[in-house]
């Protein structure tokens, strides 16, 4: 999927079901940067993880961690109501319908990052663009050196 397709199907939607503040040029590029980091948006399941949709969400992680999280428990639970997903059903059945679902999977990315206290990075700021994904997403086997160039062409595209 190029970025510009998964900003257009699956990023655009899930902003238009978030609070309107979260619809920013900075949001739409972290969540274009991180989807480009973790998956190239080619792979809606991690291989050999368990990790789903194209931002590589793991349950016991960012699913359980948006679904919980003080300030993201009543966008997320809005959403999943819009998208006809019962919110207590859990995460298990969330993090299942994140592998095939964009909108949602994309609207579970930017509540994410909405629960980091910081500000969402500057278009100049890859560095903190990066320090932000890490804090957020806690990768494994972090790749600084594709950061930089996902950071750039996901601005581009937001």
């Amino acid at each position: 999927m190029t970025p510009q397709y998964f900003l257009q199907t699956a990023l655009l939607p899930a902003l238009a079901l978030l609070p309107q503040p979260m619809n920013s040029v900075a949001g739409r590029a972290m969540v274009i940067a991180i989807c480009l980091q973790e998956s190239r948006l080619i792979h809606r399941r991690q291989i050999g993880g368990p990790a789903r949709g194209y931002a590589q969400f793991e349950q016991s992680g960012g699913v359980i961690g948006v679904l919980t999280h003080p300030a993201t428990r009543a966008p997320i639970r809005a959403v999943l109501g819009a998208l006809d997903y019962d919110p207590a059903s859990g995460a298990k059945a969330m993090h299942i319908a994140i592998e095939h679902n964009d909108i949602l999977a994309a609207a579970f990315a930017r509540l994410l990052l909405f629960s980091l206290p910081d500000a969402l990075p500057a278009r100049i700021d890859a560095a903190d663009g990066w320090r932000q994904y890490l804090k957020a997403w806690r990768p494994g086997k972090p790749h600084r050196e594709t950061w930089d160039a996902f950071y750039k062409e996901a601005w581009q595209v937001a």
